[in-house]
């Protein structure tokens, strides 16, 4: 959401940035993602709590919710890597199954349903191109210089939505990282981001100088 909310920004206040660097994001929310989060919303519904007037409300829900949420933010190799069962003869309590109850118990920790499902709603409405004619039409009045970065394993956001961002910005580029984790890789691989962003911020420094 934060990388859709950076394009708003760019595209609204175009004279705003120097650089733009949005990663695994898109210019108008998918069919696919809609469907994750419609989901996720369906869980906190399901919840008896949902609709009564406590800032408690709808918590169980929204364990459910986040456990629907990492499925899309990870893939299925990062959990036969991380997750993946020694014992042969085990029958239950597996760590999956573990770590899931974990994260939504993590996050119930520090937010609430109601935030929950309301900036899900949000992240849904996204679409660049509402009262500018065109998400491509709305993406070619971007004036920053633009990086637009994907992850290879990203089954949230495939790298398909980045690189129709960086076809779309005048001058953008376009490049793809590796990563075991997926869409969670935007967060777990600082090195490989800041590496492709210092190496893009160089190039341009050196291009102007070359220029003058």
């Amino acid at each position: 959401m934060g990388g859709q909310q950076l394009l708003e920004w760019a595209i609204e206040e175009n004279e705003l940035f120097e650089y733009i660097f949005p990663v695994g994001t898109n210019a108008q929310h998918s069919s696919w993602g809609i469907a994750f989060n419609a989901s996720q919303r369906m869980s906190i519904e399901a919840d008896r709590t949902w609709k009564e007037k406590k800032t408690e409300a709808g918590m169980e829900g929204m364990k459910a919710a986040r456990s629907i949420a990492l499925l899309s933010y990870r893939n299925y190799d990062t959990y036969q890597a991380s997750q993946s069962e020694q014992q042969l003869d085990k029958i239950d309590h597996y760590k999956s199954e573990s770590y899931q109850k974990y994260q939504g118990e993590k996050l119930a920790r520090r937010f609430n349903a109601f935030s929950y499902y309301f900036l899900s709603k949000g992240m849904d409405s996204h679409n660049v191109g509402r009262g500018r004619i065109s998400p491509e039409n709305a993406l070619e009045q971007i004036k920053a210089k633009t990086l637009v970065i994907g992850i290879e394993s990203d089954i949230l956001f495939p790298v398909s939505e980045q690189q129709f961002i960086a076809d779309n910005i005048p001058g953008g580029k376009f490049v793809a990282i590796n990563s075991l984790y997926g869409h969670d890789g935007f967060l777990l691989e600082s090195d490989q981001l800041q590496h492709i962003i210092e190496g893009f911020l160089v190039k341009r420094k050196q291009h102007k100088i070359v220029n003058k």
